[in-house]
């Protein structure tokens, strides 16, 4: 299991409007114009980041340098709005250069989901001064993780908690899956403060070096074994009130929080299935035998195994062709956000999802059958698409976005606003 805490160095972090530029990376990153920028840099180290992604995923080896090429790029920083320095790209985009990562190493895919989705919960729900804070920050080169889940805490009371403490706060917890948080210079934490007897939940900015903060790379799932998806400990963490942004409030009314962050999974199990398929045509060219009953010289001329390619072919296209049409409707919500806006979104990402969800698996599962037995040899790795894919697609069931979509279509009725459908 390889560790490497000494990658990133930090400096104690000031208030809001304080940071000291030390704090930050040493060299800031590239700055992408426009989303054909986007795509073009996401295309490049997608190539860089295939050579190696078997080994790594084989040996459990943390992507601290590609993920500092991937930050040196710019991409991390798509979607910081224009009016603050960014490129501010459309859904359509961000989601193709998820997928596009995910391909090539499904990992590294995953890793910038949490920090995307911090980004849109500030764009939501942050002041202008907590924007212009935090998307300096990320324009800079920093990194945002996630401590948003807790294990076995239905007892409301016990879960992660924001004391105040002063003219500050303090957080108390313990979080897992944490994907991101191993590499993060922040790690946005789902909190719980009491606000005159009454529980309300908040997005929690902590700084990674502040003491009281233990991150542990305990993550070890069978798929998407590089991404830092361990458990983040606080113990009387101080924060500063600035770095608290709103989150209850983020879906007690229509916003764009749930279908954006649905929308960059549905992308990370569209790159899986590509990258499956990617790797099955040159192996069934190359090293498959035909079946006998089939009289071929070739398994390429196989007319049952052309058969199938071309089902996984198809159900690519069409998650492909889903992501794009929800990324619309996303587009459109955060333009305009209203109840049917968000609902409609939330549909049409969650018809992606069950389009992904399935094309993943799929794309996984039939490279072994047509590739036969001679892929399964471990010094390959392609066995690490499909166990990536199916420990993703575990992230929330699909089976409710089934329910959700047919509820809508039959009895109007809106999807509930979480960041799960």
């Amino acid at each position: 299991m390889t560790r490497n805490p000494d990658k990133l160095t930090f400096t104690p972090v000031p208030a809001l409007g304080q940071f000291h530029p030390a704090a930050a990376p040493a060299r800031p990153p590239q700055r992408l114009a426009d989303d054909a920028a986007a795509l073009a840099a996401a295309g490049q180290l997608a190539q860089e980041f295939a050579t190696d992604a078997a080994r790594r995923d084989r040996e459990r080896v943390l992507p601290w340098q590609e993920l500092d090429a991937f930050v040196d790029s710019g991409l991390w920083a798509i979607t910081v709005p224009r009016a603050y320095g960014g490129a501010g790209v459309g859904s359509a985009t961000l989601a193709e250069v998820v997928a596009t990562i995910s391909a090539a190493d499904g990992s590294l895919g995953q890793i910038p989901q949490n920090h995307f989705y911090a980004l849109e919960v500030l764009r939501v729900g942050g002041s202008d001064a907590q924007q212009r804070f935090f998307y300096e920050r990320v324009l800079a080169g920093e990194r945002f993780g996630n401590a948003l889940a807790e294990i076995g805490q239905k007892d409301f009371k016990r879960r992660t908690r924001l004391l105040r403490d002063g003219d500050g706060w303090r957080v108390h917890g313990r979080k897992f899956y944490c994907t991101g948080a191993l590499f993060a210079h922040w790690i946005p934490t789902l909190v719980v403060a009491d606000e005159g007897g009454r529980d309300v939940n908040y997005l929690a900015f902590v700084p990674r070096a502040t003491q009281g903060v233990t991150v542990t790379d305990d993550w070890d799932g069978f798929g998407q074994r590089v991404t830092g998806s361990g458990s983040v400990e606080f113990d009387g963490v101080r924060i500063e009130a600035q770095w608290v942004i709103p989150f209850q409030a983020s879906f007690e009314r229509p916003t764009t929080i749930g279908p954006f962050a649905q929308i960059l999974h549905a992308a990370i199990d569209l790159g899986l299935a590509r990258g499956a398929f990617a790797a099955t045509l040159p192996f069934v060219r190359e090293n498959a035998r035909p079946w006998p009953d089939a009289r071929v010289d070739s398994a390429a001329q196989d007319p049952l195994l052309l058969a199938q390619l071309g089902e996984v072919a198809v159900r690519i296209r069409a998650a492909e062709a889903l992501v794009r049409r929800a990324a619309r409707f996303v587009d459109a919500a955060q333009a305009a956000p209203d109840a049917q806006s968000v609902a409609q979104a939330s549909i049409a990402v969650a018809e992606a999802r069950v389009a992904t969800t399935t094309a993943s698996l799929d794309a996984g599962t039939r490279l072994f059958e047509l590739a036969g037995t001679a892929a399964t040899l471990d010094q390959r790795g392609l066995d690490r698409f499909w166990r990536n894919a199916r420990t993703h697609t575990l992230h929330d069931p699909v089976r409710w976005k089934y329910h959700a979509i047919g509820n809508y279509h039959l009895n109007d009725r809106l999807p509930p606003r979480h960041g799960a459908l």
